[in-house]
């Protein structure tokens, strides 16, 4: 794992680019390396993994008229490696990351279509003076870019495109709706109008100035009704255990998140059959004032105790000192996903004993585990339901309950549920995953109806993946929703986390339920097969019940979240009250005042939990003082946000 920077017309002697390298030296602390002639630099820094020796970059082709930068990891690279060398090709390291460069030599843009991992790289051809960057199919690894000045910027991270100090900030007003509304930013926006995400399973070719943009890959869901269950659940679990066996290639200690949820435990019970040694796992649970908030780690331990793994588990003490600060400066922009809050401190203490683990992410977009999925299941028969017993007599009940006091979701997603269900399908969906109140919308923003546009782009930005037509074969709505998680909420939030913060502690997180065979295989299994009954993984649970304990399989989900309801109204008030302080919001008078009261009054008061959309405010206020009002990035700060301590 490592981060790369590239820009043309770079000017060499004049340019802040060695700072721009070191800026995501947290990516790669082993090691950095550079090209530079007249048109281009390219930056490296390593963490190294794979070919620990002679494994360093820039790579260069035989010749030297080629040289690639790599962030990532191929998992088929042997298999390639024997193709090229028999096609004449000569190797000189024995890294995946060459592997890419030939295979670019043989088959060109093509070669994106053979590469089984995860990826952002870019290859400057010297002779044709052309840059390739390509990113993975589902955006596992980052990769932004931007043009300013004649100039092309590219990175794994916005913070160094940002060592440019005469790059612009300009905030794209558009993507900071997107991020109240969803909690994150969907590509290709980011919250500086100047630079972009590339969108996953695209390449990008720049030549002269110009900027091509193609899309080498796409998910195809194609249910086919016509297998009998057995055999998904035979594909299924031969694709698993092959996919998990390619991510233990290692020169390194490796091991597992083990949150005690069924998509990690499959996981370490795979490891633990292909793995030559003990398996390494690591489990987080929470302090601090969290009422009867429950984590995993029982069903973590019997998971471990099982395997014999070398378990160790950690507990999260929220102290807000730092906390967002290194949140923020591991995003760059604003971010909102409080699984960032568990995630800091598991890779933290990851990292004292490993420098690779295995995470069971994508497990729920590959097999239906996700609460709203059931909500969306359940919709068409409330549907069915006179209008006005909807309206007036049910909704009008769910939205008069008290929240639970111990901090559970369980009214919060009703109330979700009743406002949006009636909706047709495809706006159902996005209300269901949006975070903000309707009721709040329009007086949240100072500048109310003129951001109504950008709520409509940002709708659209979701349900164009919603409506596309690569899934009419698929007439089941459920099959639409699967679709769209994968396209926009796993990469643009789940993965985005994952990298993060894990390289924010120099540590490789893999991913074996998005390798791509597997993942395509699951999008071919009926979305009846996969929840049965509203119960969740119905298909999944079947498939593995042989190798985890029955209350790991059957207990209900708890997903890889902290207790942020009960910290915002305890452990962080103190913190947030003043973040979120009339004076402190005025600096940019970009949110109403007394809507903001209402929000922290309704939470504290238990009426309506509004934890997302306050951990949300409290993000932006912190990311706005960083980057816009001191235009900071790249200054560390001190490593004592929260605390942890081994249980």
């Amino acid at each position: 794992m490592c981060g790369i920077f590239g820009v043309t017309h770079a000017g060499w002697k004049d340019g802040p680019w060695e700072a721009a390298v070191e800026s995501i030296a947290h990516r790669g602390p082993d090691g950095h390396g550079s090209h530079v002639d007249d048109t281009v630099f390219l930056g490296h820094r390593r963490l190294s993994i794979i070919d620990l020796e002679t494994g360093g970059q820039p790579i260069y082709n035989e010749d030297r008229t080629m040289c690639i930068v790599c962030n990532g990891e191929i998992y088929n690279f042997q298999e390639l490696r024997h193709e090229l060398a028999a096609r004449g090709h000569v190797f000189s390291t024995r890294s995946d990351t060459e592997t890419v460069l030939h295979a670019y030599e043989e088959w060109g843009e093509a070669c994106v279509e053979r590469l089984r991992g995860m990826f952002a790289f870019a290859v400057w051809d010297i002779r044709k003076r052309e840059l390739f960057i390509a990113r993975d199919r589902f955006g596992i690894k980052p990769l932004f870019y931007g043009q300013h000045k004649g100039r092309f910027y590219f990175a794994s991270e916005i913070k160094a495109i940002l060592a440019d100090p005469g790059y612009p900030r300009d905030m794209d007003e558009g993507a900071m709706v997107c991020f109240f509304t969803l909690s994150y930013i969907p590509a290709p926006l980011t919250i500086f109008s100047s630079i972009h995400k590339l969108p996953p399973g695209h390449t990008l070719t720049w030549a002269n100035g110009d900027i091509r943009i193609r899309k080498y890959w796409d998910l195809c869901v194609s249910p086919d009704r016509g297998r009998p269950e057995h055999y998904y659940i035979d594909g299924f679990i031969g694709l698993f255990e092959e996919a998990v066996g390619m991510h233990l290639v290692s020169d390194v200690p490796l091991g597992a998140f083990l949150s005690g949820g069924i998509d990690s435990s499959a996981i370490v019970a795979m490891m633990e059959k292909t793995s030559k040694g003990r398996v390494n796992t690591f489990t987080i649970g929470f302090g601090g004032e969290v009422g009867g908030y429950l984590d995993e780690r029982e069903y973590a331990r019997m998971v471990a105790r099982r395997y014999r793994t070398n378990h160790r588990e950690f507990e999260v003490l929220p102290e807000p000192a730092g906390l967002v600060e290194k949140i923020v400066r591991s995003f760059d922009e604003p971010f909102a996903d409080d699984s960032t809050v568990p995630t800091y401190f598991v890779c933290r203490q990851a990292r004292e004993h490993v420098a690779v683990t295995l995470s069971g992410l994508g497990g729920d977009e590959a097999l239906g585990g996700y609460e709203r999925y059931v909500g969306y299941m359940l919709r068409s028969l409330y549907a069915r339901l006179p209008f006005f017993f909807r309206e007036r007599v049910v909704r009008s009940m769910i939205e008069g309950l008290p929240e639970r006091a111990d901090g559970h979701y369980t009214v919060n997603h009703m109330k979700r549920f009743i406002r949006s269900a009636s909706s047709r399908p495809d706006h159902a969906y996005y209300g269901f995953i949006t975070t903000m109140n309707p009721n709040l919308r329009d007086s949240f923003f100072t500048a109310g109806k003129r951001y109504d546009g950008y709520a409509s782009q940002c709708r659209d930005l979701i349900l164009d993946h919603f409506n596309s037509s690569d899934i009419d074969g698929a007439p089941d709505a459920m099959e639409r929703v699967f679709y769209c998680d994968a396209k926009t909420y796993l990469p643009d939030d789940v993965l985005c986390v994952t990298d993060r913060i894990s390289m924010y502690h120099s540590l490789e997180v893999r991913v074996p339920y998005l390798d791509h065979r597997l993942f395509e295989f699951c999008a071919r299994i009926p979305a009846e097969l996969k929840m049965r009954w509203f119960r969740k993984k119905h298909l999944f649970k079947k498939a593995v019940r042989h190798l985890l304990p029955n209350e790991v399989i059957d207990h209900r989900k708890q997903g890889f979240v902290g207790p942020m309801t009960q910290w915002l109204k305890n452990d962080l008030r103190a913190f947030t009250e003043a973040v979120l302080s009339e004076k402190s919001l005025g600096r940019h008078g970009l949110f109403h005042y007394p809507t903001v009261r209402r929000i922290l009054h309704e939470h504290y008061s238990g009426k309506e939990i509004h934890d997302t959309l306050i951990w949300s405010l409290l993000v932006f206020q912190i990311w706005y003082g960083l980057y816009i009002e001191k235009g900071e990035a790249l200054e560390p700060v001190t490593d004592s946000a929260g605390s942890s301590r081994s249980v």
